[in-house]
Order: C-alpha cells, then structure tokens, then sequence
C-alpha cells in the first residue's frame, strides 16, 4: 500500500495504480478504502471494466447488493464477455433471494466458460432455493464431473437427494463430501439425518457425535442425536 501510494503520489493519473491499492484494500478487507480506489481508477479510465467488477465485489462484501449488481451490470456492458462479472452479478442476486435473474447469469457465465465447475455449482444452488431438485442435481453433477475433488458438490447434491427423500443417494454423496473434507461437521450432520430417516438410529448417532466433536457449540446435533437415542 505504501508503494503503490507513492506511486500516485508522483502519478495521480493512473488509473492501473489506484486499481492495485484498491485490491490489496480489498484482500485486507478494507472494503471502503478499496471501494474509493476502485472509484478513482474508474473516474481516471471510465472503461476500467475491471474496476467495476471489484468495486461490485466490495459492495457485496458489505451487502449492499443493489450497488454490486450496478457495478457488475456496467462491467459487463463494457465486457460482455466478462465471465466473471456475470458470475459475481449471480450471486448478488442470489443473495437477493432473485434466484431467475442468479440463473440466467449462471447460464450466460457457463455459456462464455463450459469448463467452469464453480457456475454449475452455483446454478445448482439456486435451482435448489427454487426447489427445482431435479435440476440441481444435473449441475452439481456436472460440476463434480468437472472438478470431481469438489466436497461441495457432493455435498450440496446429497441435500438435494435428500429433499427428494432419496437416502441412499444422499448418503453416498455425503460419505464422498467427508472422504475428501473429513473436518466438515454439516457432511456428517446431514448423513445423520438421511440415516435417522432411513431409521437407522445407530449410524445416525454415530454421526452426530463426530458432528458434535467437530463443532461442539452446534445445538441441532445435540437436539437430533436425542431424537436418535428417543427413537431407540
């Protein structure tokens, strides 16, 4: 930061300059400092697709959603093949619960980069808010087939299975999310239930007390490993 503010210092005019400070800003999560970066490197070079990607990723940060979709939605009328932006703009509306407009920048983003495995992930999350499982299960598919090492994939399309009330699929996908992320406390607290409602108390147990030693302040795995042991 130093560096890059005696460099503005002595040239006040390069919008590349400000840009970079406002991305080390950003990495120390000084989302006002780089939001005021990103803004003078975009009055300097008006055209900084870039900048308005970054400056709509600070925003985000900092939940101010409408802002972010602006800034990606200006990226990518000066890029329209700004993959990333339209990435970024999906889960701005996402989180904005507009699952249609998160989908169809996922399908855009997809469009411009087939191979990206996060998008099919992403698409599959926001068909699932839509309780479109069915489709959901097809992208966290696709996505593990792309990056099969993914633990998220997995999981997300076992709670997609389980929604569907198919336990068997469930616990496979859950079983492969904690093969490759065996500290991940939700894959065992999720196996528990599709085993507590395939009835299979002991299993069910048994997860839920390495969920308990995983995260030892998660009340759920409590209250369900009690559901397991009343049910016994």
């Amino acid at each position: 930061i130093a560096d890059y503010t005696q460099a503005i210092a002595l040239d006040p005019t390069d919008a590349e300059t400000y840009y970079n400070r406002g991305l080390v800003h950003q990495y120390k999560q000084d989302y006002d400092r780089a939001i005021a970066d990103y803004t003078e490197a975009i009055a300097l070079d008006p055209n900084f697709a870039a900048a308005y990607n970054n400056r709509g990723s600070a925003h985000s940060e900092k939940q101010d959603y409408g802002r972010a979709i602006a800034d990606y939605t200006q990226a990518i009328a000066l890029d329209p093949k700004f993959t990333m932006a339209y990435n970024n703009r999906a889960l701005a509306y996402s989180e904005k619960q507009d699952y249609e407009r998160a989908i169809a920048d996922y399908t855009r983003a997809i469009a411009l980069d087939p191979t990206g495995a996060g998008a099919y992930n992403d698409r599959g999350s926001a068909y699932s808010e839509k309780q479109d499982h069915d489709r959901a299960i097809a992208d966290y598919t696709q996505a593990i087939a792309l990056a099969p090492n993914d633990a998220d994939a997995y999981f997300y399309r076992g709670n997609a299975y389980q929604y569907k009330q198919d336990y068997d699929r469930a616990i496979d996908d859950y079983t492969q999310a904690i093969a490759l992320a065996p500290n991940d406390a939700d894959a065992y607290f999720y196996r528990g239930n599709a085993y507590q409602y395939k009835q299979d108390y002991d299993r069910a147990i048994d997860d839920y007390t390495q969920a308990i030693a995983l995260a030892p302040n998660d009340a759920d795995a409590y209250f369900y490993r009690g559901n397991a042991y009343q049910y016994k």
